[in-house]
């Protein structure tokens, strides 16, 4: 049940407020001091705290409320805190808003608006909860994974990023193709890592090679050899890459890009293991994990004619998808920090600039965002100007966006939301504390 904790030496006051939190199915436990007030965090389950700024009679000053504040803080820094002023001590009331106190409340109170202010922190307080604990089940999931295979040092938190690794270890055993789709940078290299890795010829070789990066007349020649003199410039014998992967794996990335003479030949290949170098009538033999990547929609180019549709279902015995950046921003923070390493951190405007940003390049964007970042950091810390980013795409608020938001912006969401104060400031793309501090400038409450 949720749990209020009023901290206020008169009695009155934490009989007032269980009575009227009662009444929303708030359970309240009091104190009246600040030392019975930590003992009781201490030993319950609290989700809010209700603190007042003064306990000794002929005090004013308010020292005592920051004093208990900040041992609050100290025991449970994420705990909200609603301070009970009076006008003697609003100054220091409002100082500790912005040292992240959640809310304060005047003497004597309004009981609707201090219940919504209530409210509304403790949703925020259950939805904080949720999150840490979806994200501790996905880690222990992860964990459990990485166990049981070789995830090949792939760093991801998000549950679609999740999903596609998970299937590519229990396909990997499987003898069969793999196509990996998803768009360029997304990781569908890494995909096809983990596949070999975990496969029965995972002591061959992995042989990539990117169909999309050769000319045509090329790639024949690049994927089953040729002998000297069969084309210009071959001067001598050269090995192809199913000759160089023979008992292990060939990853044939975008592989959409093949001519359709090389679809051919490479159909040939799948059925029966044989194929002749270019130049040559000598049938050669081999045995190779077939894995194929593509960003291209095959069928559409099927309907087109550019692509052999029986040829897709020879590769296409499973598909592993792996989304877009944009689609699993649980893992934007993760990878920036493993590409930049355990000597350099990143600053919360930096934090705030990866995440608005849509990633239009993926992985691979986010990765040369990061490597640029850190040959032009001049602290330890990466800064959002560090990164280069453009402006933040339409509907996501950039910081320094709160400072020009009007008062009439303000009430105007405020209206709209509610009162509620984490769906106002989530709707103004700022911070809860960020929208306390323009609400206190222009006077305003919920």
């Amino acid at each position: 049940m949720r749990t209020v904790l009023v901290i206020d030496d008169n009695p009155s006051v934490a009989s007032a407020l269980a009575l009227l939190f009662r009444l929303h199915d708030i359970r309240t436990l009091s104190a009246s001091t600040p030392q019975d007030g930590l003992a009781t965090l201490a030993r319950d389950s609290i989700d809010l705290v209700i603190a007042d700024m003064n306990f000794t009679g002929d005090t004013t000053s308010g020292a005592e409320g920051v004093a208990l504040f900040r041992d609050i803080r100290a025991l449970q820094p994420d705990l909200p805190v609603i301070l009970l002023t009076a006008w003697t001590h609003l100054e220091s009331a409002v100082q500790l808003i912005k040292a992240g106190a959640a809310d304060y409340v005047a003497k004597p109170w309004d009981n609707n608006k201090l219940l919504t202010a209530v409210e509304n922190l403790l949703e925020l307080v259950e939805s904080t909860r949720e999150r840490a604990r979806l994200v501790r089940a996905r880690r222990e999931r992860r964990e459990r994974l990485s166990q049981q295979y070789d995830l090949r040092g792939v760093v991801f938190e998000s549950d679609a990023m999740h999903a596609a690794v998970e299937l590519a270890c229990r396909v990997a055993r499987a003898p069969v193709p793999v196509l990996i789709t998803g768009p360029n940078g997304a990781g569908k290299e890494c995909i096809a890592a983990i596949v070999h890795a975990n496969s029965s010829v995972s002591e061959g070789p992995l042989v990539a090679i990117n169909c999309g990066a050769l000319p045509p007349e090329l790639l024949e020649a690049e994927l089953f050899g040729a002998e000297a003199g069969a084309y210009t410039g071959a001067h001598r014998a050269r090995a192809g890459r199913f000759e160089l992967a023979n008992g292990g794996t060939l990853f044939l990335d975008e592989v959409g890009n093949l001519p359709l003479s090389g679809q051919a030949k490479l159909l040939r290949v799948l059925e029966s293991g044989q194929y002749e170098q270019l130049g040559s009538s000598v049938t050669r033999t081999v045995q190779v994990r077939i894995l194929s990547a593509t960003n291209a929609d095959l069928r559409a180019m099927i309907e087109d004619g550019r692509f052999r549709e029986d040829l897709y279902y020879r590769l296409n015995v499973i598909e592993v998808a792996v989304p877009p950046l944009t689609e699993r921003p649980e893992d934007i923070l993760p990878l920036a920090q493993h590409f930049l390493g355990s000597e350099l951190s990143l600053s919360e405007d930096a934090r705030s600039a990866l995440m608005q940003h849509s990633w239009p390049g993926n992985v691979r964007e986010l990765r040369n965002s990061i490597e640029r970042a850190k040959l032009l950091a001049r602290e330890r810390s990466i800064h959002a100007v560090d990164l280069n980013l453009p402006a933040p795409r339409a509907g996501v608020a950039p910081r320094g966006y709160a400072d020009t938001l009007s008062k009439a912006t303000i009430e105007t969401t405020l209206r709209e939301a509610g009162g509620n104060i984490s769906r106002a400031a989530q709707a103004l793309g700022i911070s809860r504390q960020a929208l306390y501090r323009r609400m206190e400038r222009f006077g305003l409450r919920a």
